[in-house]
């Protein structure tokens, strides 16, 4: 449930250029789909809100906006949930 709705967000942080279907099928990063940096910073604003979960830019951050699997593990994480 947690890999959809960050589909979803990133659907609507990339303003539908890279939409949620393909956010959960690909393959390669979410940066090679269209995904920019002023969409990876909408999208940690909408993860910080939601799931409460802090992103730090300073380490592998940045890594996690590309890999919609490295994201929902870091929430999963983050909030002592098991996948």
């Amino acid at each position: 449930m947690v890999r959809e709705r960050l589909a979803a967000m990133v659907a609507s942080a990339s303003d539908g250029a890279v939409t949620a279907g393909e956010a959960l099928t690909t393959t390669v990063p979410l940066s090679a789909l269209g995904f920019t940096s002023l969409a990876q910073m909408r999208l940690i604003d909408a993860v910080e809100t939601e799931f409460g979960v802090e992103i730090d830019l300073s380490g592998d951050g940045l890594d996690l906006l590309d890999d919609l699997d490295a994201l929902e593990r870091h929430i999963n994480e983050a909030r002592g949930a098991h996948p």
